[in-house]
């Protein structure tokens, strides 16, 4: 997951980019960067670190022209700690480019083995952008017949693209004196939109909110598949680059990592939220008489919507019960366990007054590997909680993602192995309520009726691309690994036992 912004426009692109990447922040906290064009000039800042510290006056201003792109990074393939592998990435041949990419290739090796022997290119890092953009850059150099470059050739290029790479890919490029690329892998797994201003001309980002934040009217979304070519005068041109593409969303975006004021492939992120929410109070009611529970908290601040509207259809108060510290980063994504189980405590504090003699029934987004859960419930204990029930919006993650998100082994997932019993021994809690993976694609498609099938694989190990071997997916254990089963654990009751 990370997040990235293209721009074409009369004026100065650099502020521009800047605020989008402010506002793309929750998709990476690991390192930033800005490239932008001059004439045929490209200008690049790029460091490790917040957007607001790698960027200061000093970096702004060397950073000239009217088009540009833009990452935050969060990294799922290379080294976290390498100020190399900050993105954009850049090659200056042919006709210089550089790229960001949001996403994961899942056949990075082979493509290292054919960018090293059959075209003769060399990969400098241990990142997959890097390699995706050498694959375009060779396939560009392979159907370009010189200058001047058309966006035909742009749009070959990306159809040996889609060929070669296999995995998640949402991608800005520019070209050097010529404009912006942009597209999307195959099955749309990760989002990009597009929209436009009549006086700061075209805009494509990973989520709406960075559009809407920055003046521009939201398009559309990219289609699967497709690309879209911005030349220097803000003309857009998109075409259809893949042999067939079908719309297959991340799930896991609606759960958890994208704005809930941003919508994705026509999705609202906080209807879908809402909506998450009435189908886990349906599994709570089935399980659980509402009169057992004193009080709905939510923990912050993804789970907001859901938990608000699960209240409300189980009749109970919603209450603020933890109050978030806003400079500690989002611990999902916070490299190394220990850090993230640390950073729990400093990020939160609970009220005392809304735990104190109550059964409090918390609802969280999600639980992927349970440090936080486990130190949420313990911080609702301390608070003087009587008992402390559990309810995630999402069902148990039990699968590594290999599309772009930090799951990259089955060991670190709480629910991996595990049944809901197990889990909530784990977590300490007196109940655990997952929701029901139908229940939650009914929930998002509520508000999009036609997507058929989501990228679900974290919760059911269903890999849509159909090329996910075990090394990549990790090692799936015994008890608990069957998808969709197992909802429920109370404390006292076998897994059996506590089934509605």
């Amino acid at each position: 997951m990370c997040g990235i912004v293209g721009v074409v426009s009369k004026q100065p692109v650099n502020q521009m980019i800047y605020d989008a990447l402010l506002l793309l922040q929750h998709r990476g906290q690991d390192a930033a960067g800005i490239v932008t064009g001059q004439g045929g000039k490209l200008y690049m800042q790029k460091a490790r670190g917040m957007v607001r510290d790698v960027f200061r006056t000093r970096t702004m201003r060397a950073l000239p022209g009217d088009y540009g792109l833009g990452q935050v990074r969060y990294p799922t393939a290379g080294s976290a700690d390498s100020e190399e592998e900050a993105q954009p990435f850049y090659v200056n041949a042919p006709f210089g480019l550089a790229l960001a990419h949001n996403g994961n290739l899942i056949n990075t090796d082979t493509l290292r083995g054919e960018l090293s022997g059959a075209d003769h290119r060399h990969i400098n890092t241990g990142s997959d952008s890097e390699v995706l953009l050498n694959v375009l850059a060779r396939e560009l150099d392979l159907v370009s017949d010189g200058l001047p470059l058309k966006p035909e050739d742009l749009f070959r290029a990306v159809r040996g693209v889609h060929r070669r790479v296999r995995g998640s890919y949402a991608v800005v490029a520019l070209i050097a004196g010529h404009g912006l690329l942009a597209f999307r892998d195959p099955f749309g797994i990760r989002p990009l939109c597009v929209g436009t201003s009549e006086t700061d001309g075209v805009m494509v980002a990973s989520e709406s909110v960075a559009l809407e934040g920055n003046g521009f009217r939201l398009l559309r979304d990219i289609a699967p598949g497709e690309a879209l070519y911005v030349d220097l005068q803000a003309n857009m041109r998109f075409e259809q680059c893949a042999e067939a593409p079908r719309l297959n969303p991340c799930i896991f975006e609606f759960v958890y990592l994208a704005r809930p004021d941003s919508v994705l492939d026509g999705i609202s992120v906080y209807q879908a939220r809402l909506n998450m929410g009435e189908t886990l109070a349906q599994r709570v009611i089935s399980v659980m008489p509402p009169s057992e529970i004193d009080v709905v908290i939510p923990v912050p601040e993804s789970s907001r919507p859901s938990a608000m509207q699960l209240a409300w259809k189980l009749g109970r108060p919603y209450r603020e019960g933890f109050v978030k510290n806003r400079y500690v980063g989002r611990t999902f994504i916070m490299p190394g366990q220990a850090v993230r189980k640390r950073s729990v405590r400093q990020k939160l504090n609970a009220i005392t007054q809304e735990f104190e003699g109550r059964n409090v029934l918390l609802v969280d987004d999600s639980i992927v590997r349970g440090t936080t859960s486990r130190e949420i419930v313990q911080m609702a204990r301390e608070a003087g909680a009587r008992k402390v029930y559990l309810a995630s919006a999402a069902p148990p993650v039990r699968y590594p993602n290999v599309y772009g998100i930090d799951m990259p082994t089955a060991a670190e997932l709480v629910a991996h192995g595990r049944d809901v019993e197990e889990i909530r021994r784990l977590i300490g809690a007196d109940a655990l309520i997952y929701q029901d993976l139908e229940a939650m694609k009914r929930a998002v498609r509520r508000v999009r009726s036609d997507i058929e099938t989501f990228e679900a694989s974290c919760f059911d190990g269903c890999y849509i691309t159909g090329d996910v071997d075990a090394a990549l997916r990790g090692e799936r254990g015994a008890g608990g690994d069957t998808p969709g089963g197992g909802m429920l654990a109370l404390q006292g009751q076998s897994q059996e036992e506590a089934q509605p």
